[in-house]
C-alpha cells in the first residue's frame, strides 16, 4: 500500500532536517516527497503496515513536539468537514465557563472532565450540568460569548480552505446551540447542531431540550449529512477531542483526535498534540499555498 507520512512543525518545535532525516531513517524506503509549507513535509513511501510504520518514526523522533500521521496516499482531502465545537474550533469548554458566570464552575468542571474522558454517561453528565446553572439569566450567555469563547488557532483557516476546495462544513456539538450559531457564523460552517438550553421568563430553567445531542447523534449526524451530499463517511474529516466525539471520529475517513484526552486520542486514526488545527489541512496534503485565511 502506498502511505505517507506528514510531519508539521510549530512555533516552538520548527521542522528540522534532523527531525527529517530521523523520520527518513525509520522508514522503509522513501519514494518521493512534497514540502507542504515551510514546516510541514509530506514523504511517500510503501508498507502493508503503517501503523508500525508510525510507531517507528515516533521513537525515532523521541519526542520530538511535532505532529505526524502515516496514512494511506490517496483520498486525502475530504468532501466534509465534521468538527466538535468545545476544546476543538474553539478554545474553552461552554459550560464550564457558564458555570462561571452562576458561581458553579468547580462543580460542573468536574462533572465535565469526567465525562470527556469517557468516564461517565455523556447524557447524564450533561442534565446534572445543564441543572446546576437554573436560574442563571439568559443575558449571561452572551455575555459569557462575548468575553470567554474565542476561536482555536486555525479554525477558520481550517474551514475556509476546505470549502474553497468544495467540501462542506458542519459543526456538531454536545454543547448549546446558543454557542454553535455564533460559532459556526464565524468559522463559515454550513451548518451546526447542538443541545437546546431551556429558558423561561429570561432565565434557565436548568433542563435542555430532548432529544440530547450526544455520542450517537454525532455518528448520526455524520451518516446524514455525508448521504445527503451524495458521499460516503470515509470523504469525510471528523475532528474532536472528548469521548462523545469517538463514534463520528471512528466512523469517518480521516479520524483526528485534536488535543484529546487519552481514550480519544488512543482510538483515533490521527492525532493533533502540538500545533493548531492548520495540521488537519498538512494531514490532507493540502500545501500552504493554498490556505484560506480570509
Amino acid at each position: 500500500m502506498r502511505c505517507v507520512l506528514t510531519l508539521v512543525g510549530n512555533g516552538r518545535q520548527p521542522l528540522t532536517d534532523g527531525i527529517v532525516a530521523a523520520a527518513r531513517s525509520a522508514l522503509p524506503p522513501v519514494q518521493g516527497e512534497s514540502r507542504l509549507g515551510a514546516d510541514a513535509l509530506d514523504l511517500f513511501f510503501a508498507s502493508d503496515e503503517p501503523e508500525t510504520a508510525e510507531a517507528m518514526v515516533r521513537l525515532a523522533l523521541d519526542g520530538a513536539a511535532v505532529d505526524l500521521a502515516v496514512l494511506p496516499a490517496g483520498g486525502r482531502r475530504k468532501r466534509l468537514l465534521i468538527a466538535d465545537m468545545d476544546s476543538t474550533m474553539i478554545t474553552v469548554e461552554c459550560i464550564d465557563e457558564l458555570a462561571d458566570f452562576a458561581g458553579v464552575r468547580e462543580r460542573v468542571s468536574a462533572i465535565t472532565e469526567r465525562a470527556m474522558r469517557g468516564e461517565i454517561d455523556f447524557e447524564g453528565a450533561l442534565t446534572e450540568r445543564v441543572a446546576l446553572l437554573r436560574g442563571l439569566a439568559e443575558g449571561e450567555l452572551q455575555r459569557c460569548y462575548e468575553a470567554r469563547v474565542a476561536l482555536t488557532p486555525g479554525a477558520r483557516t481550517l474551514v475556509q480552505t476546505m470549502k474553497a476546495g468544495g467540501a462542506s462544513a458542519a459543526l456538531v456539538s454536545g454543547g448549546f446551540t446558543f454557542f454553535t450559531q455564533r460559532v459556526a457564523a464565524a468559522c463559515g460552517f454550513d451548518e451546526n447542531r447542538a443541545n437546546v438550553l431551556l429558558a423561561a421568563g429570561g432565565r434557565l430553567t436548568g433542563e435542555v431540550a430532548r432529544p440530547i445531542l450526544g455520542r450517537a447523534a454525532k455518528l448520526e449526524a455524520l451518516n446524514e449529512i455525508t448521504a445527503r451530499l451524495g458521499i460516503l463517511p470515509a470523504d469525510a474529516l471528523a475532528v474532536g477531542d472528548g469521548a462523545n466525539d469517538l463514534a463520528m471520529i471512528q466512523a469517518s475517513g480521516l479520524g483526528v483526535a485534536y488535543h484529546a484526552k487519552p481514550v480519544t486520542a488512543a482510538a483515533a486514526q490521527a492525532r493533533v498534540e502540538h500545533g493548531d488545527l492548520t495540521v488537519l489541512l498538512a494531514y490532507q496534503g493540502i500545501p500552504q499555498s493554498e490556505w484560506v485565511s480570509g
